[in-house]
């Protein structure tokens, strides 16, 4: 068998989760079957991989129109794949017309949704029409979407009604736990201006309305004093969020010290290591169908405390893993929650009773580290989804 995976994301170009999601489902994978890359971006030079640009002549024109034109130049190099498994918007329009034209049935993974991701909008402008219409069109033909949680396939059918529920399916997303393991490196954790002798809260995220990174900086305001604020936050999605952020930060810093924000992208090793020193790990998302740096912080040892949304409770166990932060959200897909200050309050009363305990948050990381390990290997998940792979394949036939 022949699969054929197109995505924006792949290395060295990764900037968020659906992009580590690829790499290691890929090499998985190849293990067992045949696996042809098609990614956007720069040359590569990995052994059945090969790389689409933006064409020349669509060089000024909106983001997601450039999107449409990689996706075009991609599907004809499909011909002869016996699946095409697409990740992202972005891929799925070049999924969705390899299919038609080389008549094999098209996989999507959902990492995201645009109905529930309106802000969007702001960065896309009119693209975001289209890219939402491009996921709508491609979602309500695939022969099969995979969800990366159960909480990520209610959106998908809340999001997309006429989509047959047979068709949609839960494979988590994994974690390479011999990759992503604790490490205890003092003078790389210096280098960063984080302080091992005191008890810190990590956060590691893009800078997106989904991450709720504004909702964990005004909580953290409440945390106690001797707490640092260690952020790993870059590529903001608009210039408007990353001026909201940094006056956040600002204000932070006017008020106590230890507070330390790396906006560049860390390597495995600093990331390990800053996640390692952390008393807990924060993820304040208000949209996460699942979110595999909470699988990274639990494979470092580090307790997490997540929002309850989305994917996050299938991750972390309350009171076993880490903490769970509860939401009520508006219904309009933007994830606000209806009360935000009482979010905010919750996020810095759960925080500092998990950072106030040590000893309690110690316990927490050692049972993440477990829950990695058993639960969530890329192997297994790979075994799931070359199964899915044989089932369309013979249903096509």
């Amino acid at each position: 068998m022949r699969v054929d995976i197109v995505t924006k994301e792949y290395p060295p170009e990764i900037y968020g989760g659906a992009g580590v999601h690829v790499t290691e489902l890929v090499a998985a994978l190849r293990r067992s079957i045949e696996v042809r890359v098609r990614a956007f971006g720069a040359d590569r030079d990995e052994a059945g991989t090969t790389s689409y640009s933006v064409p020349a002549e669509l060089s000024d024109a909106n983001a997601a129109v450039q999107t449409l034109g990689t996706d075009l130049e991609i599907v004809g190099d499909v011909a002869g794949a016996d699946v095409v498994h697409s990740h992202t918007w972005y891929a799925n329009f070049a999924g969705h017309i390899a299919s038609l034209l080389h008549g094999i049935p098209h996989i999507i993974t959902a990492h995201s949704l645009e109905p529930l991701r309106p802000w969007k909008a702001e960065q896309l402008g009119g693209g975001y029409a289209v890219s939402s219409y491009i996921e709508k069109t491609a979602y309500e033909s695939a022969a099969a979407v995979v969800a990366v949680s159960g909480g990520m396939r209610a959106d998908i059918l809340r999001s997309y009604p006429s989509l047959d529920p047979d068709k949609v399916h839960v494979i988590y997303n994994g974690i390479d736990t011999e990759a992503w393991h604790p490490v205890d490196d003092p003078e790389t954790l210096a280098a960063l201006g984080v302080d091992a002798s005191r008890p810190s809260v990590v956060f590691v995220g893009r800078i997106t309305r989904q991450k709720g990174l504004p909702y964990f900086l005004r909580a953290a305001a409440q945390l106690p004093a001797d707490v640092q604020v260690v952020l790993c936050a870059g590529a903001p999605d608009t210039p408007q969020i990353l001026e909201e952020v940094e006056g956040l930060v600002r204000g932070l810093q006017a008020t106590r010290d230890g507070v330390v924000w790396i906006d560049r992208m860390l390597s495995r090793h600093e990331l390990s290591t800053v996640l390692t020193a952390a008393t807990t790990f924060v993820c304040p998302s208000v949209y996460e169908p699942l979110g595999i740096v909470n699988l990274e912080a639990m494979a470092c040892g580090a307790a997490v405390v997540g929002t309850a949304t989305g994917g996050i409770p299938e991750v972390v166990v309350d009171g076993v893993t880490g903490r769970l932060v509860p939401i009520d959200q508006v219904q309009d897909g933007t994830g606000t929650p209806t009360d935000p200050d009482r979010f905010v309050a919750d996020l810095a009363a759960t925080l500092t009773e998990v950072v106030s305990d040590p000893a309690r948050a110690a316990q927490y990381g050692r049972a993440g580290r477990a829950r990695a390990v058993e639960d969530f290997s890329w192997g297994s998940i790979a075994e799931r989804t070359e199964r899915l792979y044989a089932e369309v394949v013979r249903a096509s036939e």
